[in-house]
């Protein structure tokens, strides 16, 4: 795979779109962020809630009807990219509480069966320093392996660890406010510490282009794939464009 980084418009339950991005290449770590487990709000009577009231839904969230719905769409697109990473790469993946557990299933499934920690993203719920700050848990990133996980040291991480950023230096602003923006503070660790320098990093729900564009920064090729034609655009505006390299 050349050093060139693009994100391909495609569905990530479709081969072609993993095709095109890895251009007959295999990734060597697989870090995304899909859909949460949210399910379709409904009042007592069946019908929908006013969109309009429901802040969390700006577009492109998306609900599901129940958790086996979520389960369905989940064991799709882990069947699609378990063919397209090396033999005990990686795989990081966001979820919230809901999504863990079919996450987990599906990829026991694919031979994933091995928990090595979960990273939490711990929210501050406001940017302004003080001497006690608010922090809210709602997202989390689970790190599997086929492999059990290693000896551990002092060096090594724990099950749990967590790391406190909000939004800083108006990033998700100028990325176009997408809801599953994620702070390079927060994806830096899991970068470096899943990733080598050079390696293709795999993200077949790239969005805004949070994780393609840490891991350009950290000196990792990318191949990514994105469902929603703008959010396309604008990961490949932002790859396109220089972007401050952080060594290591």
């Amino acid at each position: 795979m050349s050093e060139a980084s693009f994100c391909v418009c495609a569905d990530a339950r479709e081969e072609k779109g993993y095709q095109d991005a890895l251009r007959g290449s295999l990734a060597d770590a697989l870090i995304t962020d899909p859909p949460y487990c949210l399910l379709t709000r409904r009042r007592k009577g069946g019908d929908l809630r006013d969109k309009r009231l429901r802040k969390i839904d700006r577009d492109p969230v998306l609900r599901f009807e129940n958790v086996r719905e979520y389960r369905s769409f989940t064991e799709a697109w882990m069947g699609r990219v378990a063919h397209h990473l090396r033999k005990d790469a990686p795989w990081i993946v966001w979820t919230n509480l809901l999504g863990r557990e079919p996450l987990l299933t599906a990829a026991r499934t694919l031979g994933y069966q091995h928990l090595w920690g979960e990273f939490v993203w711990a929210k501050r719920t406001k940017d302004n320093p003080g001497g006690e700050q608010v922090l809210r848990v709602y997202e989390f990133a689970l790190v599997l392996s086929t492999q059990p996980p290693p000896v551990k040291t002092p060096e090594t991480l724990p099950i749990g660890w967590s790391v406190v950023s909000g939004y800083q230096d108006g990033e998700a602003v100028t990325a176009g406010s997408h809801p599953h923006h994620k702070p390079f503070a927060v994806l830096e660790p899991l970068v470096r510490q899943y990733t080598q320098v050079g390696g293709v990093v795999l993200d077949p729900f790239a969005g805004s282009g949070s994780i393609p564009v840490a891991c350009r920064r950290l000196q990792r090729q990318v191949a990514c794939l994105e469902l929603v034609p703008e959010w396309v655009e604008m990961t490949n505006h932002r790859l396109g464009h220089p972007l401050p390299a952080v060594s290591g």
